[in-house]
């Protein structure tokens, strides 16, 4: 391995946040795909509005209200469904790759850890329904910052504790903000562009572009 450890963004990258949605679509109706694009959309624009003016909440609960704004929006869906879609978003199912990938990286004899927004409840509770516990050593939660991503303080919780220079971690991630934000902070970094979208942040590229975490060490 050319690198000392691995470390992954969860939601988007380990764990499929869609998934949730597309597990109850039935029961939320037709206009499923946009009330989970929608949800997505603002979990992460209340993460930036929270830690950008300092006043924390933690990522379950503003998947929370950010569920109940995409409700608001999309009235088509059936809001009977929400403590499904909350109990599914909190047992997210992994990307068919993931198991095969960290455990080759594990076997190599690198450090493989997730750094994630999420509360350090909702991470537990996805890396034990994806049954990762094995081939994860560490799962680094912003919950002892009260900030989120992307904070340099939080791609810090790593170097801190492996006490490694930040160019001796790779940082996988699907979130390209995220990817902007760890470049600037000195990882070597993967996005995982599994939607396809167009580059952006032009001036903080990525070392490596992959359409999955096949390719990933």
């Amino acid at each position: 391995m050319s690198h000392a450890a691995y470390v992954f963004d969860a939601y988007g990258t380990l764990f499929d946040v869609h998934a949730a949605v597309r597990r109850h679509a039935d029961a939320v109706g037709p206009d499923g795909q946009l009330l989970s694009e929608i949800w997505r959309a603002k979990q992460l624009e209340y993460s930036w509005t929270r830690a950008l003016m300092g006043q924390w909440r933690d990522f379950w609960a503003l998947t929370e209200e950010a569920l109940d704004h995409a409700f608001e929006r999309v009235p088509s869906a059936d809001k009977g469904a929400r403590a499904q879609l909350l109990d599914a978003y909190f047992k997210l199912d992994c990307y068919p790759e993931v198991p095969a990938v960290l455990k080759r990286l594990k076997a190599a004899g690198a450090r493989v850890a997730i750094l994630s927004n999420g509360s350090t409840e909702m991470l537990a509770s996805a890396v034990e329904n994806a049954a990762l516990g094995a081939v994860i050593d560490d799962v680094f939660s912003v919950d002892s910052l009260q900030t989120f991503k992307t904070d340099p303080t939080v791609y810090d919780l790593v170097t801190t504790s492996y006490r490694l220079y930040p160019d001796a971690v790779s940082f996988q991630s699907s979130n390209r903000w995220d990817i902007a934000g760890a470049t600037k902070f000195g990882f070597r970094t993967v996005w995982i562009n599994r939607a396809k979208m167009p580059d952006e942040y032009l001036d903080l590229s990525p070392s490596l572009i992959l359409p999955d975490l096949n390719g990933v060490g």
